[in-house]
């Protein structure tokens, strides 16, 4: 599948899924003064965008240590991805929540996994392997993804209060239903590949 950037940088704002991660900053954040809220966020959205900006860039080596090939990255993030979107389509009951932080959070849960998770990191491995001389791209894509994540976290109150939660849990769905696709259609390539090396091999 070829990106571009403006599709990269799209495909990035689903999987990091600013609004997704509301609620899950606002449980975070809760025992954190409101006046110290945004500079917690800014710092937790940088140290994400230092994660995966590395991954950017040693991610060759790192697929060559671990013997991967792009195909079964391709395969394996389409996973990840359509796992990720259907947890967005249908979110766990209002009762489950992640652990109840006290004080101020540093890296986990907000910058990993909450942006940098898993499948963000397989996605940007998978740009690279994908057209390694477009780094740049994916760079400048990843610094948009990370400025909308910040300006939705840091607006997040201001946000669920004039749009209502209805509305944020349906664009929330919404997005969900995008990465669906976008999940199986990385999925049928990687296996529409893998069809055409056996058939080459035979």
């Amino acid at each position: 599948m070829n990106y571009t950037f403006v599709s990269a940088t799209i495909l990035l704002i689903l999987i990091t899924d600013p609004i997704g991660n509301i609620p899950i900053f606002a449980n975070a954040l809760k025992h954190v003064a409101p006046q110290r809220r945004p500079w917690v966020i800014l710092r937790e959205v940088l140290i994400a965008f230092v994660l995966l900006l590395t991954f950017m860039f040693v991610g060759d080596g790192f697929l060559r240590v671990m013997n991967l090939s792009e195909l079964s990255l391709q395969i394996g993030g389409g996973v990840i991805l359509f796992l990720i979107a259907l947890r967005m389509i249908f979110p766990p009951p209002p009762g489950i929540e992640g652990p109840d932080t006290r004080g101020e959070p540093l890296i986990v849960p907000l910058a990993i996994p909450g942006l940098a998770g898993p499948s963000a990191l397989a996605t940007v491995l998978l740009l690279v392997s994908q057209a390694p001389e477009r780094r740049m791209e994916w760079i400048a894509a990843l610094c948009v993804t990370m400025t909308v994540s910040a300006v939705v976290l840091v607006l997040a109150e201001r946000i669920q209060r004039v749009a209502g939660d209805r509305f944020v849990v349906a664009l929330e769905r919404l997005m969900g239903l995008v990465l669906v696709a976008v999940s199986i259609e990385m999925m049928l390539r990687g296996i529409k590949t893998f069809a055409q090396q056996l058939a080459a091999g035979t």
